[in-house]
């Protein structure tokens, strides 16, 4: 699932996307609430909204997704617990509201909770031609053969195989598979796709490059 987290405290964001990673979801962060604005239309599966956020809040934020008609699940996070916050954000349209300072295993719960009313949770297998890839396990099969992937590659896979003939820019993959966190070297994503290709050398598809444009999955 690819989620954006913003958050204006460095550690508690830190914490946050360490965990969401590990569980296997792409991540993309931000601290100031402007930059999340520019970015909404981006297609994400969940925003994780924190309140207090500088230039635009959180409750900004939230009503401009939904004035925009997306229909992104949003999860708050706030340290107050008052009733009329939660309330608020119920009525401008968030799906879930999680007080500070929270317990990780129910922010995993409630990003679980989450994915199932997205459908995501029933349909946690995608295929693409004769591969399959199982969202929650990250367990990658070319017909019924289990392939090695370390997670990054998983990631990758991912993103292009939900999209076939989409053309992504090597600098939104490098940011939907590093996030905040700095790339090992400039050439990583050549790298990883490279060992894809070796990989899934059986798979019914292609992965290309396209010259100056990116890379795009096509199916054989």
């Amino acid at each position: 699932m690819r989620i954006m987290l913003v958050e204006d405290t460095a550690d508690v964001a830190e914490a946050i996307a360490t965990q969401l990673r590990r569980l296997g979801h792409a991540l993309d962060c931000e601290s100031d609430g402007a930059a999340a604005a520019a970015r909404i239309g981006d297609d994400y599966d969940l925003l994780i909204l924190d309140v207090m956020l500088p230039h635009v809040d959180g409750f900004e934020l939230l009503k401009r997704v939904r004035e925009r008609g997306l229909s992104t699940r949003v999860l708050m996070l706030t340290a107050c617990a008052e009733i009329e916050e939660r309330v608020r954000a119920l009525d401008l349209g968030a799906d879930d509201y999680l007080t500070k300072p929270f317990d990780f295993r129910e922010l995993e719960a409630r990003v679980r909770a989450l994915m199932r009313r997205t459908g995501q949770d029933a349909t946690n297998r995608l295929t693409c031609a004769n591969l399959s890839l199982d969202r929650k396990s990250r367990g990658v099969e070319i017909d019924g053969q289990p392939i090695e992937l370390t997670r990054r590659e998983v990631t990758l896979l991912e993103i292009l195989a939900a999209r076939p003939g989409r053309i992504f820019g090597k600098d939104e993959l490098m940011d939907r598979l590093y996030g905040d966190e700095p790339a090992p070297n400039a050439n990583a994503i050549e790298q990883y796709v490279a060992r894809l290709r070796k990989k899934l050398a059986a798979a019914q598809f292609q992965i290309r490059t396209l010259r100056g444009l990116g890379y795009q999955l096509v199916l054989s």
